[in-house]
C-alpha cells in the first residue's frame, strides 16, 4: 500500500530524510517515532506528494512519485484522510461543515455529505457537536472532529502527524484508541508520535527515525 525505496529529501538547509526503505501493508497499524525533528512530517508530506523525493520512489497503491502528473495528485490524496495535531479546522464552520468540506471538494451531492457527514459523526461520538464551531469544542473533541474530516471520504490510508501532541495523556490514549477502532475495519493507519512512552506497549509496529535516517523497521 505504501513503499518507499531508497527515498532521500534534502531542504535547503540540509535537513531531510535519507535513503528511506520500508513498506506499509494495507490494513496495517504502524506508528512513526522519533523525537521532534527527525524527519516523520516529511515522510508523511512525501506519501501524500505533498513532497517529491530527490532520489529513489515513492510508491502508494497505483501511484509513483517517478512517474505521477501534478493534476492526478489529487486524485491520489482522495484515498488518503490527513489528521494534523494542531486540528487546521475552520473556525468560521461549523463542525458538519468542517467535515463535510472535503466531499464537497471531491463533488458529493447534498444527500451523500449529509448521510455520510452524520455516520462519521456518529462513529467519533461527536453526533451531539455537529452545530457546535471549534472554538467550542475541547480539545480531544476537536481532535476527534479532525479524525471524522479524515474518514469522511472513506479512505483506504489515514496518515495521523502527531495527533496527540497538543492533548493531556488520558485524551490521548482515548484518541489512539479511536484510531486503533477504524483501523480493525479495515483502514491502514500510520501515525506519527515523539511520545513513545504513550504508545509503547500497544503492540503496533514501529518505524524508528533519527536526524533523517530510519533506525528500525
Amino acid at each position: 500500500m505504501i513503499g518507499f525505496n531508497n527515498v532521500t529529501y534534502t531542504y535547503p538547509n540540509g535537513m531531510g530524510v535519507f535513503n528511506v526503505h520500508f513498506r506499509i501493508l494495507p490494513g496495517e497499524f504502524s506508528f512513526l517515532i522519533g523525537p521532534s525533528g527527525a524527519g516523520k512530517t516529511t515522510i508523511i508530506r512525501l506519501i501524500y506528494m505533498d513532497l517529491l523525493p530527490d532520489k529513489g520512489e515513492v510508491n502508494v497503491n497505483r501511484y509513483s512519485s517517478k512517474k505521477i502528473r501534478k493534476r492526478k495528485i489529487p486524485h491520489l490524496r482522495r484515498d488518503i484522510g490527513m489528521i494534523f495535531q494542531n486540528f487546521n479546522l475552520l473556525n468560521d464552520r461549523n463542525l458538519f461543515e468542517n467535515v463535510a468540506l472535503p466531499l464537497h471538494i471531491v463533488g458529493y451531492n447534498k444527500k451523500e455529505i449529509r448521510d455520510r457527514v452524520i455516520a462519521i459523526l456518529i462513529e467519533v461520538g461527536l453526533e451531539d457537536k455537529a452545530y457546535e464551531y471549534p472554538w467550542e469544542l475541547s480539545g480531544g473533541e476537536q481532535q476527534r472532529a479532525c479524525i471524522a474530516r479524515g474518514l469522511v471520504k472513506d479512505p483506504d490510508i489515514i496518515l495521523a502527524d502527531e495527533p496527540t501532541g497538543n492533548l493531556d495523556p488520558s485524551t490521548a490514549l482515548q484518541i489512539i484508541r479511536l484510531l486503533e477502532r477504524i483501523n480493525r475495519k479495515g483502514t491502514a493507519v500510520l501515525m506519527a508520535s515523539h511520545n513513545y512512552r504513550l504508545i509503547k506497549e500497544l503492540g503496533h509496529r514501529f518505524i524508528e527515525i533519527k536526524n533523517g535516517i530510519i533506525q528500525s523497521r
